[in-house]
């Protein structure tokens, strides 16, 4: 069980990063901070967009929050994932982690799976 706060960002951002060889952009890279968007012109939500936010990742005091936008833009995915993640849900696309085993972050890899998917099937990457 992992409690270091480094230590949490830096696992869920090695499961991040391989989504940039398919077809994300990390904009922000950093120790505390890590973001993936896809720089693709797309309709969401009504609106015409050159660029659609993945997800995100950021240390806070108490907490790492990882953003997952797509539940957010479709909160029916949030059925998809797994029940013990969504207790860490807070607000529509924050999840706040203070601890990560590898349970855990077997389901934020899922996550991250399922958002792919939804996202290539929707053209939006």
């Amino acid at each position: 069980m992992k409690t270091d706060l480094i230590e949490i960002f830096q696992t869920i951002r090695a499961a991040m990063q391989p989504y940039e060889a398919l077809g994300f952009t990390a904009r922000i890279n950093s120790d505390t901070a890590y973001d993936l968007w896809s720089e693709k012109n797309v309709t969401l939500l009504g609106k015409n967009r050159n660029e659609i936010y993945f997800a995100g990742l950021k240390i806070l005091k108490a907490d790492v929050t990882l953003h997952f936008m797509l539940i957010y833009t479709n909160p029916e995915v949030k059925e998809l994932l797994h029940p013990a993640l969504l207790k860490l849900l807070k607000g529509k696309s924050c999840f706040h982690i203070k601890k990560l085993d590898d349970l855990l972050m077997e389901q934020i890899a899922e996550a991250f799976a399922i958002g792919y998917k939804f996202y290539k099937q929707n053209e939006w990457v």
